[in-house]
């Protein structure tokens, strides 16, 4: 009911004791669908916070705002310094107006997912929060009321459709009678219900917010599991819009960034899979280059204008059929076929850097997921959305930084830092409590993570060539041997205001390996 008439009305009587006298300071907006108002008078200050996104809008009233120093933008100056005169709700419907001095109104139209606001100078809008609604530069604020008939004569000709009678009246009034018996009542004991719950709806002692059939509502009425109450309406609208982004909003945000994410993670996995089936295909191919040294050594046993031959494959031990050009020499024939090789080999190369690259966004992808279901409330949600803001846009082709190399060895993971920024955000962000983390001993260098995989140990071959890793991506490259130290991840901590890449290591054990990259392609 934050939205319904009967609140509305009572929040406008709310406001015209406070903010009537008081001037208009500044009108601002720091995010998208969102206008913060602010009245002061003298050292009394006021704000009105009004979100009008598509899936929640409300308004609440803090008594201080922190404005950010960066991407806010200042909106309806005309009005900033006039004085409010008046605050009136209008009759039946979801809205209300400022009075503002020098001839200007402002009006509050709450209509849900079309609500808006719109500054007026002599009747004519001269200012839309919201432009996407055209429309409502054609509304007049002092035209917006609507009378209703609502007396027991149109209600008995109605047969009691609240609807018909009473349609500001929205789905918790009508639940609320429900639980009274409304449907198995006489229409003068529908009429007595209805006159009850007006009383409650025009003149509140409480505001409620209570939770029903699972969803988290403001109310003039005692309905469901009721979580709190209040005695004023701006502080009831202010805690409920506080309680529902923690919670409601919570789950709806929560529910879109892990569909982000999952929804980007099949894509790079899908092309990670065809980039790597191709590659397969193209390595154990025979290659261009072994049909063109077959024909190479057997031009003379190729009769002139041949089409198809039978030649020894010296590759294979056997012989094979080969086709031909008719109008080709198998000169010509085999030069084609070496540059097509020449080409197969950059194919495969630029195929194996694909799938390198996707392998990397695919592990930071998952890392993302594991971090988001480690997350609880709100408050946590939105540091997550912070910190991985890069990787929730809507454009699927937007490129990952990744900050670490990706290898593979035994069917594990082994991830290599970049940089030392690059190594905080390895160890911070992409690593987990059973991860293996290995390190150059006593020298500046990469951090080399082994992805843990559950219910298998890393055998030594694998330790061992992390540890060459960490070892080659170190100070110590050019020694002959280097140790590394090694220890899960949970032992490894960063000290608050350390520099980039330097950590705390405890219980680390040491290998001594030869400074090398093992995965080189030779």
């Amino acid at each position: 009911m934050h939205l319904n008439f009967y609140f509305l009305r009572q929040l406008a009587q709310a406001l015209r004791t406070k903010v009537v006298g008081m001037q208009v300071v500044t009108a601002f907006s720091q995010h998208k669908a969102e206008l913060i108002l602010g009245f002061a008078r003298g050292h009394e200050e006021l704000y009105i916070r009004a979100q009008l996104g598509p899936h929640f809008t409300s308004l609440s009233f803090p008594t201080e705002f922190k404005r950010a120093r960066a991407n806010t933008i200042e909106l309806m100056q005309e009005m900033q310094g006039q004085t409010v005169e008046d605050v009136v709700p209008h009759l039946n419907e979801r809205s209300f107006y400022f009075i503002l001095s020098g001839g200007y109104t402002l009006l509050f139209k709450m209509f849900g997912n079309r609500s808006n606001i719109v500054l007026y100078k002599k009747g004519e809008a001269i200012r839309l929060f919201l432009k996407k609604f055209p429309a409502d530069a054609e509304l007049d604020p002092l035209k917006m009321d609507r009378p209703l008939q609502q007396n027991f004569a149109a209600f008995a000709s109605a047969d009691g459709n609240l609807r018909k009678v009473y349609p500001t009246f929205g789905d918790v009034p009508a639940l609320y009678l429900e639980e009274r018996g409304f449907s198995q009542a006489t229409l003068e004991e529908k009429w007595e219900l209805v006159q009850s719950m007006l009383d409650i709806l025009e003149a509140p002692e409480v505001y409620y917010i209570i939770r029903f059939q699972d969803k988290l509502r403001l109310s003039l009425l005692p309905l469901g599991e009721v979580v709190y109450t209040f005695q004023e309406p701006l502080e009831a609208a202010s805690q409920f819009t506080r309680l529902y982004l923690s919670e409601t909003g919570f789950k709806q945000q929560y529910e879109q960034a892990k569909q982000q994410l999952e929804r980007k993670r099949y894509v790079t996995q899908t092309v990670l899979e065809q980039s790597e089936e191709k590659l397969q295909e193209l390595r154990h191919n025979r290659s261009y280059s072994q049909t063109a040294d077959v024909i190479m050594v057997n031009l003379t046993n190729i009769p002139p204008r041949a089409t198809e031959v039978e030649l020894y494959d010296f590759y294979t031990d056997q012989t094979r059929t080969y086709t031909l050009k008719q109008h080709e020499t198998p000169q010509k024939h085999a030069e084609r076929l070496y540059r097509k090789a020449k080409n197969q080999h950059l194919e495969v190369k630029q195929l194996e850097e694909k799938a390198e690259r996707k392998m990397e966004e695919l592990i930071v992808l998952e890392d993302a997921l594991q971090a988001l279901s480690e997350v609880e409330n709100y408050k946590q949600l939105k540091v997550f959305l912070r910190e991985y803001n890069h990787l929730l846009g809507s454009k699927q082709q937007e490129q990952v930084q990744i900050p670490f190399r990706v290898f593979e060895s035994e069917g594990f993971k082994i991830l290599v830092g970049k940089s030392s920024q690059n190594n905080d955000e390895l160890t911070q962000r992409h690593t987990y409590k059973e991860d293996m983390w290995l390190h150059a001993k006593d020298v500046s260098g990469s951090h080399v993570v082994i992805k843990y995989q559950a219910g298998k140990s890393i055998p030594n071959t694998v330790l061992e060539k992390a540890a060459q890793l960490a070892a080659y991506y170190s100070k110590r490259k050019t020694d002959s041997l280097c140790p590394v130290i090694y220890t899960p991840k949970k032992w490894v901590r960063k000290p608050k205001g350390s520099p980039p890449g330097a950590v705390v290591v405890e219980r680390e054990k040491v290998l001594l390996v030869k400074p090398e990259n093992p995965f080189a392609k030779v």
